[in-house]
């Protein structure tokens, strides 16, 4: 038996999303990347490299960790490079995108010799958090004026444009694209690949993925441009949940209970969005609130029904925990980090990662 808390990646539900990815690449022409920010254990990359074409990271460590780990086509991207780190990016990549036509004009001599890109900011976006929103006033995420970049289309061959976000309204997509097609078109004709970011959800259920893979498909074949994707969540949604044990009840107006881990270590998104967890199958006479065991007044995975009372020691599984969760886990309070579990395709569990005392020590000085 695993100690709680732990992640719990189940490679058959994880398989169903990349049969997804599988059949849109197949369909579409579009080659898929994954997103590295989102998700990066690399235990189950054995799986997933079946099925995609490389990965897409947002800094020197992920394009290291996509080169090592996954192989294939491995993409750079990063909000800024520093002199001291350009070189070893470089020696990581097949492409590097740069994110400003200063930093282009900055560092595109040293990457002549692999694919050289640029982010374009379309100003539109699909984002209800401000917070998210790489299309929010003052941007500084790509560049949007053709003016400046058309200068410039001689030192490039490609571009991205990442403007979706958690987007499972293909309507939407379509909507956008033609937006983008309006406003950089002439850009988009000179264009050898054009990379359409990731927060795009057509592994969801009942997403239109034929004609998704129709619009791609047209818009590859009007531009004449290979089409990448950067599917994150899309490639790991409800493939992983994180399980924890009630370590205490109390009532306090409300029935409470107190878990082995924490929404400010372990989910972090949760608090940042001010997101609920999901539980299933949450239903039951029964209602509890989750709490975290840190020590921060808002630390609560919501408010869930149960069949039963809860009782120190039960087991409770937080669903859909796969996504910006391992990969922002903090030491917040000395809160031991969950393990790192793999539930295999013949169903055995096979523990790859725990965390420990020194590992909190290290990680400081």
């Amino acid at each position: 038996m695993i100690q709680t808390p732990f992640y719990l990646i189940d490679k058959s539900k994880l398989l169903q999303n990349m049969e997804k990815v599988a059949l849109l690449r197949e369909k579409s022409g579009a080659k898929a990347l994954l997103a590295l920010k989102c998700f990066a254990t690399w235990s189950v990359f054995d799986l997933m490299r079946e099925y995609m074409d490389g990965t897409t990271s947002s800094s020197l460590y992920e394009v290291r960790l996509g080169r090592e780990k996954f192989g294939k086509e491995t993409h750079a991207y990063s909000v800024a490079y520093g002199d001291n780190e350009i070189d070893e990016v470089i020696s990581h990549a097949d492409k590097i995108i740069f994110n400003s036509i200063g930093q282009l004009e900055r560092f595109a001599d040293k990457a002549s010799g692999i694919t050289r890109g640029l982010r374009l900011n379309p100003q539109v976006s699909s984002s209800s958090f401000d917070l998210a929103d790489p299309a929010r006033p003052f941007s500084r995420l790509g560049e949007w004026d053709l003016r400046k970049v058309e200068p410039v289309m001689d030192r490039i061959s490609g571009f991205m444009i990442h403007n979706n976000c958690e987007n499972s309204d293909f309507d939407l997509f379509d909507k956008m694209l033609g937006e983008i097609e309006s406003r950089f078109g002439p850009l988009l004709k000179r264009a050898e690949w054009v990379s359409l970011g990731g927060g795009i959800h057509f592994t969801g259920e009942n997403y239109p993925i034929e004609r998704f893979a129709e619009r791609l498909k047209k818009f590859s074949g009007d531009y004449g441009v290979q089409v990448y994707l950067e599917p994150g969540e899309a490639s790991i949604t409800k493939s992983t949940t994180l399980e924890v044990t009630v370590l205490d009840t109390l009532y306090n107006g409300k029935d409470l209970a107190i878990v082995d881990s924490s929404i400010e270590a372990h989910m972090l998104d949760l608090l940042i969005y001010r997101e609920k967890a999901k539980i299933a199958p949450n239903s039951g006479p029964h209602s509890y609130m989750i709490c975290g065991k840190s020590c921060l007044a808002g630390d609560v995975f919501g408010e869930f029904q149960f069949p039963e009372p809860l009782k120190i020691g039960d087991r409770i599984s937080v669903q859909d925990a796969a996504g910006y969760t391992m990969v922002k886990k903090n030491w917040f309070n000395g809160v031991k980090m969950p393990s790192i579990a793999i539930k295999e395709l013949d169903g055995s569990i096979r523990l790859v990662r725990e965390f420990d005392y020194s590992d909190f020590e290290q990680n400081l000085s």
